[in-house]
């Protein structure tokens, strides 16, 4: 192209154009284990590149003695257990209509072997928990690809998580039975894989009611059971009631000769119709030694109707 300026007649020569050229290498970002995923970034390119490929490469642990790993042409690269131990590279190719340039990513960590299962969305229940009914235990999600998984119901207090597993429970579902009313029930999932195991409880369900409604005059209880755990005892039982109002718990405990003492516990959630608690107590001095122990408990709603009483004798 020519242009005249003055009496000088000047030639401009038109800028020649280029492949691409790599002006920041390409990164890599993700972890490096067994089972996470890698992602190529493409660094910066001058020359304007019209579109990128990829090649993954495996090096050894100081990233050196690469080979290309089959058909692991994508921008994202899945590690496995053949990547253990080793790092990782991805050559990045710029591409325009002049030419084709290759830039290579520095190397990975080494990559670790899978980790055991963690649990990254805890475990859930589906169904409703009536007598009769059946739950199914829902597993969450969990990273490091866990290749079974294992499951343990569990019965809950209503008014407190205290727990204990269900024996026998042991399946993805569950029958909900006439002895879980008044519980909530939970699940305990455990995630495994080669590497390990990882355990997550689901929340705990709403209460288990039974399968035909509850009527009665004046609320009624159940002893479940009565145990001491070193000088302390404690004491669970079911409370059935047809309005669901909280109730005052009447724990008493008595020995031949010996005042008894009653003490009065107030339930924080009522029953709904049923429910069940645990209450714990230290007994006074008198009641240790030779001779028997009994606890009664007995429950009285607002209206002053009081329960018959159940004993457990020690």
């Amino acid at each position: 192209m020519a242009a005249i300026v003055g009496a000088f007649c000047v030639w401009a020569v038109p800028a020649l154009a280029a492949p691409p050229a790599n002006t920041a290498a390409p990164t890599i970002t993700g972890t490096a284990r067994v089972g996470e995923t890698l992602t190529a970034q493409n660094g910066t390119w001058s020359n304007s590149p019209t579109a990128f490929q990829y090649q993954w490469q495996r090096c050894n642990a100081s990233g050196a003695a690469c080979a290309n790993v089959a058909g692991a042409t994508a921008k994202t690269y899945l590690l496995t257990s053949t990547d253990a131990d080793r790092t990782m590279r991805v050559r990045v190719t710029g591409i325009n209509a002049e030419g084709a340039v290759n830039a290579r990513s520095a190397q990975t960590a080494v990559v670790a072997p899978s980790a055991a299962p963690r649990n990254t969305a805890r475990p859930t229940i589906t169904g409703e928990p009536e007598a009769g009914g059946e739950l199914t235990a829902e597993e969450g999600s969990w990273t490091n690809s866990p290749t079974s998984y294992a499951y343990q119901w569990q019965r809950c207090d209503i008014d407190a998580v205290a727990c204990g597993p269900i024996t026998g429970a042991t399946g993805k579902t569950y029958g909900v039975r006439n002895a879980d009313v008044g519980f909530r029930l939970r699940v305990e999932v455990t995630a495994k894989n080669a590497n390990g195991s990882g355990s997550a409880l689901s929340n705990p369900s709403s209460i288990a009611v039974p399968s035909v409604p509850v009527t009665n005059a004046r609320p009624t209880v159940k002893l479940i059971s009565v145990r001491f755990l070193g000088a302390r005892v404690y004491a669970r039982f079911r409370i059935c009631d047809d309005s669901p109002r909280n109730l005052t718990i009447l724990a008493t405990d008595s020995r031949p000769g010996k005042v008894s003492q009653t003490r009065r516990f107030t339930t924080r959630i009522a029953p709904n119709p049923c429910g069940v608690y645990t209450r714990s107590w230290v007994p006074a001095a008198r009641f240790r030694g030779k001779g028997h122990y009994t606890v009664t408990i007995a429950v009285r709603d607002t209206s002053g109707r009081t329960s018959a009483p159940v004993r457990k004798r020690f």
